[in-house]
C-alpha cells in the first residue's frame, strides 16, 4: 500500500481523482491511492488545496509523507470519509506555481554559482516568490552580487528547458556534480533518485516541482546577501507576481 505521486510526473496537474486508503482519526488524516500534493521537502513547502468528497469540499492543510505514502491533514471538525471513499484533489495552484517559478529560479542560481564560482550550496529554503541559498564562498561583495543577478537573468532570458528523469542510483551518480550540496542527502534505501535538468546550465538530484521553461519564471532580484561564516554566504532572491 502506497500513494502514486502524481507530481513526479506532471508538476501542472492540478486536479486529480483518488481512492482513500486509509484514515487516521488522531491525526485527523487521509492515506490517498494517488496524489498530486507535493508533501514538501528540499527547502519546498509542502502543497496546500482541497478535497471533495461526500457533497463537500474541504481544504488540505498540510501533507507529509511515510513508506505507506501520502497523508493529508483535514481540520478537525470535519467528518472523515471511510476507505475506499471516491474523492476528488484540488491544488491551490497560484501558491503551487509561485513555488515552482521559486524552485526553478534557485536552481538557476545554483547552476550559474557552481558554473561560474565552483561553490556548492551549503543550504536553502523557500517560499512562494522568495527564497535563500548558502553557497561556500569565502568573500562575497555588492559589485559580485550585481554581477550573479545580471547571469541568472540571462538564464532567465535564454528560456531553457527544463527536464527531469527518473534513473537507477548507480546509473545516476555517475552523473559528475550531480550532488551540489556540500553533504550528499541522499539516503542509501533509495534506490531510484530523480534529476532536474536545466538544459544547458544544471543537472541535479532533485524531487520537487518545476516550471518548463526558465521564461516562465520571470525577473530574478537579488534582494540581499549576507555572511553565514567564514566560508559560507548567504544569498536572498525574489520574483516578481504574474498579472
Amino acid at each position: 500500500m502506497t500513494t502514486e505521486l502524481l507530481y513526479l510526473e506532471d508538476a501542472y496537474l492540478r486536479e486529480f481523482e483518488t481512492t482513500v486508503q486509509t484514515v487516521d482519526p488522531e491525526t485527523h488524516t487521509l492515506l490517498l491511492d494517488r496524489s498530486a500534493f507535493y508533501p514538501g521537502g528540499g527547502g519546498q513547502p509542502a502543497d496546500t488545496g482541497w478535497l471533495s468528497f461526500n457533497s463537500g469540499r474541504y481544504p488540505v492543510l498540510r501533507v507529509h509523507k511515510t513508506p505507506e505514502g501520502l497523508w493529508h491533514h483535514l481540520p478537525t471538525e470535519i467528518p472523515l470519509p471511510a476507505p475506499g471513499t471516491l474523492v476528488r484533489g484540488e491544488i491551490d495552484w497560484e501558491r503551487r506555481y509561485a513555488l515552482m517559478r521559486t524552485h526553478t529560479a534557485l536552481h538557476i542560481l545554483c547552476g550559474v554559482v557552481f558554473r561560474d564560482y565552483g561553490a556548492l550550496v551549503t543550504g536553502g529554503d523557500m517560499e512562494p516568490l522568495q527564497g535563500r541559498m548558502d553557497f561556500e564562498f569565502e568573500s562575497l561583495t555588492k559589485d559580485l552580487v550585481a554581477v550573479i543577478e545580471e547571469s541568472i537573468n540571462r538564464e532567465v532570458q535564454a528560456a531553457r528547458p527544463v527536464r527531469t528523469a527518473i534513473l537507477p542510483r548507480e546509473e545516476a551518480l555517475q552523473i559528475p556534480d550531480l550532488i551540489r550540496t556540500k553533504i550528499n542527502l541522499l539516503p542509501p534505501e533509495i534506490t531510484h533518485i530523480r534529476t532536474v535538468e536545466i538544459v544547458g546550465l544544471d543537472l541535479q538530484a532533485d524531487g520537487g516541482t518545476h516550471v518548463r521553461n526558465t521564461a516562465e519564471v520571470g525577473r530574478i532580484r537579488v534582494t540581499d546577501y549576507k555572511s553565514k561564516g567564514k566560508i559560507n554566504k548567504r544569498l536572498y532572491i525574489a520574483l516578481e507576481p504574474f498579472p
